[in-house]
């Protein structure tokens, strides 16, 4: 049987080879279920989902971040935001952050107006169908002390890039600060 994921949003996507142009194997991602498909995941690979659920198959990565300091930025979220739909990833020594791209009050309001359906069915609908934009991350600094810096994204059209905020603290420190500000005016004045 072929390798297959269902992401977050319902959609089936079946693990396919090919080959680079060196005729080496490369491993993709796709709906469709006819070509040349894979039957087990290839040692020393792993299914990645990206919080917009796009699946890519990637070598596995070393684990830097602690499953202890996920669930410290998962908590934060739930704690000190008001936000219900946000998305977390981990690449490497950073914990990145995402919020969504649509204003998910208007869009339950407008999925309410046009349908008979209960409200667990249009929350379900409101999470597969919106997409997601890194907001702010936070970077191991010191990986003995587990110190961390955070920096958030910045929209002027001159920079487009992150910027640091604040001075390197510990997580749950980082976290209670800054959480509070995702999606409010305060966040663009953070520096």
């Amino acid at each position: 049987m072929a390798v297959e994921h269902i992401n977050r949003k319902g959609q089936k996507y079946y693990l396919h080879q090919g080959t680079t142009k060196t005729g080496k194997p490369k491993y993709f991602f796709s709906q469709k279920s006819e070509g040349t498909l894979v039957q087990t995941i290839p040692d020393g690979f792993e299914v990645y989902e990206n919080p917009n659920a796009q699946v890519f198959l990637q070598r596995i990565q070393p684990k830097i971040i602690t499953l202890d300091e996920i669930a410290t930025v998962e908590k934060g979220i739930q704690k000190f935001s008001h936000l219900h739909y946000c998305k977390i990833d981990v690449k490497k020594d950073t914990i990145y952050v995402y919020t969504p791209n649509q204003n998910v009050n208007n869009l339950s309001k407008l999925y309410s107006s046009f349908s008979t359906a209960n409200p667990v069915d249009i929350e379900t609908t409101i999470a597969r169908s919106i997409s997601y934009s890194s907001m702010l991350r936070f970077i191991l600094y010191n990986e003995q002390k587990r110190i961390f810096t955070a920096q958030r994204f910045c929209f002027l059209g001159s920079i487009d890039d992150w910027i640091g905020i604040g001075y390197p603290d510990t997580l749950p420190t980082l976290v209670e600060k800054y959480m509070q500000h995702l999606e409010k005016d305060s966040f663009y004045e953070l520096h």
